[in-house]
């Protein structure tokens, strides 16, 4: 029994120390070779495993065997991976049933070139995971621990993984852009791939990524994660590469900015992208862009740059839907203002609003005669919209500056940015000129109205007067306006009391009008628009006071007084109008001052400078085609001068006036030697001839010439008209 019990306890501690030895130590040989290269060849023909001995380290509680190997290589068609490491469970349970041995394989590699390892990779397992690395990495360098699990069968399970870290890599994405000094965390498993630790630069920015992922969800990939940056500084030729992606319309100069985005994407196995989404948070230190908006006439010191100055942003993109929050100072002119805005586009069609606040720059509107109070601040809200077809909405606009409102509803603008309808717009301003103007014009049953207290229209006429652009009226559109104003201010002296009428508009053209107005209880204004049977449009304008209309010609100086009476009648195609002028005068006219001067009746030329010359009557016959003015006759007479005067104009090429100009002394001598009726319209005086003279004006507008040349007899023209008007009078 000793020696039966000797034995067993020998040979269990053989075993014993056999099993240590073999879990401790282990052993080494090369019989699973050819078992796993036959595997490796199941997978590729073409690939080979080079393999030294293998060791082999019992497991003894999972009864299996740990084996590993140590700097094998991995070659196919003479390219060569070489490999850290590779480490395998053999069950002992099926090599004893002469099945599959191996569980699973673990592989660790040397730094390796990517394209090779992904490469290595498809080779056993067709993944579209792999499948994207591969379209999209260009470059770089890996280091990997590969662990795969085995059936029964011999086939990869799907919980395999592959962790590691890549190098200086480069990828090219969307066959746009490329990203550069790539550095990552990597993790596949099963089907999602993660990236973690990510940085990398793309045209000269800096990111980084805390997190990324790459799904496979029904034969599509999912990438969602998140990307990040600190500030960078970007001058305008590395700017270039923010504007192409963003603001593709804009010429981006400079910026500074940081960014943290979470953003998610699907791509098709060609690498169509859809259902892109982002959320990004944008911190824009400075942005400075080429100045595309035109508003030097509102914003007299606006620069040729727009620089946004510590602008928050917040920006979501989905399904290209865009919506963008933000909020910051902006220099448009020599001050810094503030700015709030936020554009949504929604199924195409653009939703903004903006909140401008202006406290150190002017602020201008010619067209209302405004400007900012540089004491006050000038807060403007905007709110609206632009659909597919570039109609702009303006749902409401309001600018606020201490007691100054300017307000509308429902402005809708056409692509050209013309306004062709509105709701209302209620104005409540003092103008430069320090006058209240209380006005609403507003829309009601299809019909317009223009309706208030006061309204200072001295700037609205000089404008029109001025203008060399040939403007519509404000709506683009057909439509009546009804116009009822309690007072309206021509200019500093002349007010228009119970103003009222209508007009109708047709192709921004006025086809009907009937206003009036009273200057005093016994002066008025009447201005009226025709139209006959024969599609003649008949315009009228008389005013018992002619010096607000006169004066606004800029070449006539000093005109006082004066009634004014005007007929014309437009065919389509020509108009021919008479205009008549009475019991005015005039004190500075530079063409007739020097017709005075050359003819050498330099005392009527004083009188005419100093306190000016009496008309008894004007009166004016022309033509109107096109770019043509034919003047048939101006003739004018008083008790200093009368003048008689014929010619064209083309506008802004070529003046060319003639006539003839007779002191009133030589008319009273000429008319006083007539039989009888001499005697009875001057009396009876005795003359030594008849006196005048002819001229001539012609040239440019800016380089007129004129010639004087003295007569000694009037025309019969000159003396018809003359006792034409004499009889009259």
């Amino acid at each position: 029994m000793k020696i039966i019990s000797k034995l067993i306890f020998s040979t269990l501690l053989i075993i014993f120390i056999f099993i240590t030895y073999l879990s401790l130590i282990g052993i080494e040989t090369k019989k699973f070779n050819n078992q796993i290269n036959n595997k490796i060849k199941n997978f590729d023909k073409n690939l080979k495993l080079d393999l030294k001995k293998i060791k082999l380290v019992l497991s003894p509680f999972d009864l299996s065997f740990k084996v590993k190997t140590l700097g094998p290589r991995l070659v196919n068609n003479n390219k060569i991976l070489d490999i850290e490491s590779i480490r395998a469970q053999i069950s002992l349970g099926s090599l004893m049933n002469s099945n599959f041995a191996i569980e699973n394989l673990e592989i660790s590699t040397k730094s390796l070139e990517i394209n090779n390892l992904i490469s290595f990779i498809r080779l056993s397992h067709q993944t579209p995971e792999l499948y994207i690395l591969k379209q999209v990495i260009k470059k770089g360098y890996i280091i990997a621990d590969i662990k795969i699990e085995f059936d029964p069968e011999g086939q990869i399970k799907d919980n395999y993984t592959i962790n590691g870290f890549i190098k200086n890599g480069r990828l090219s994405f969307l066959k746009k852009y490329s990203i550069d000094k790539l550095d990552f965390i990597f993790k596949l498993k099963n089907k999602n791939l993660m990236f973690e630790d990510l940085n990398f630069s793309s045209n000269n920015i800096n990111f980084y990524s805390d997190n990324l992922s790459i799904t496979n969800i029904d034969k599509e990939f999912l990438i969602k994660g998140d990307i990040n940056n600190k500030i960078t500084n970007l001058d305008r030729k590395k700017a270039q590469f923010i504007s192409n992606i963003f603001f593709s319309n804009i010429n981006l100069k400079k910026i500074k900015f940081s960014s943290g985005s979470d953003f998610s994407f699907k791509l098709n196995k060609k690498l169509k992208l859809k259902d892109l989404k982002i959320n990004s948070k944008i911190k824009l230190n400075e942005l400075k862009i080429s100045n595309f908006l035109e508003l030097k006439k509102f914003l007299p010191n606006i620069k040729d740059d727009i620089v946004l100055i510590d602008n928050d942003l917040e920006i979501e993109y989905s399904n290209e839907n865009l919506l963008v929050n933000g909020y910051g100072d902006i220099l448009l002119q020599n001050n810094k203002d503030n700015l709030s805005y936020s554009f949504e586009k929604k199924n195409g069609d653009l939703i903004f609003k903006t909140n401008f606040k202006i406290t150190k720059n002017p602020l201008v509107i010619d067209v209302l005669n405004y400007k900012r109070n540089n004491d006050n601040e000038a807060k403007i809200l905007l709110n609206g919209t632009k659909d597919k077809n570039n109609i702009i909405i303006i749902k409401s606009f309001s600018l606020e500056e201490a007691e100054n409102k300017i307000i509308s509803k429902n402005l809708i603008l056409d692509k050209n940015s013309q306004l062709i309808d509105l709701e209302s717009i209620d104005l409540n301003y003092i103008d430069i000129e320090k006058k209240i103007n209380l006005i609403k014009v507003f829309k009601k049953n299809k019909e317009y109205f223009l309706k208030g207290k006061f309204f200072n229209i001295d700037n609205l006429i000089e404008s029109s007067f001025n203008s060399k652009e040939k403007k519509s009226f404000f709506l683009k559109k057909n439509f009546k306006l009804n116009i009822d104003i309690d007072e309206i201010r021509l200019d500093e002296e002349s007010i228009l009391s119970k103003f009222s009428g209508s007009m109708v508009f047709n192709q921004n053209k006025i086809t009907n009008a009937d206003l009036i107005g009273n200057f005093s209880q016994n002066e008025k204004l009447k201005f009226t628009i025709r139209n006959n049977g024969e599609k003649n449009k008949i315009t009228t304008l008389y005013a018992d006071n002619a010096k607000p209309i006169v004066k606004r010609y800029k070449f006539i100086k000093g005109f006082d007084e004066g009634e004014l009476d005007f007929y014309s009648i437009n065919n389509g195609v020509e108009s021919t109008s008479t205009i008549k002028i009475y019991n005015f005068r005039l004190k500075e006219l530079p063409m007739l001052t020097k017709i005075l001067t050359l003819a050498s009746l330099q005392g009527i030329a004083d009188i005419l400078s100093g306190e000016g010359i009496r008309f008894d009557e004007f009166e004016m016959k022309f033509r109107n085609k096109e770019n043509l003015m034919t003047i048939d006759e101006i003739y004018a007479i008083g008790p200093a001068i009368s003048i008689l005067m014929e010619g064209y104009v083309e506008k802004n090429q070529l003046i060319s006036l003639r006539g003839t100009l007779v002191p009133a002394t030589t008319i009273n001598k000429f008319i006083g030697s007539l039989p009888v009726l001499g005697k009875i319209l001057v009396g009876s005086k005795t003359g030594e001839g008849v006196f005048g003279v002819s001229f001539k004006i012609k040239g440019p507008p800016k380089e007129l010439e004129t010639t004087v040349n003295p007569i000694k007899t009037l025309t019969p023209r000159f003396i018809t008209r003359t006792l034409e008007k004499i009889k009259k009078n």
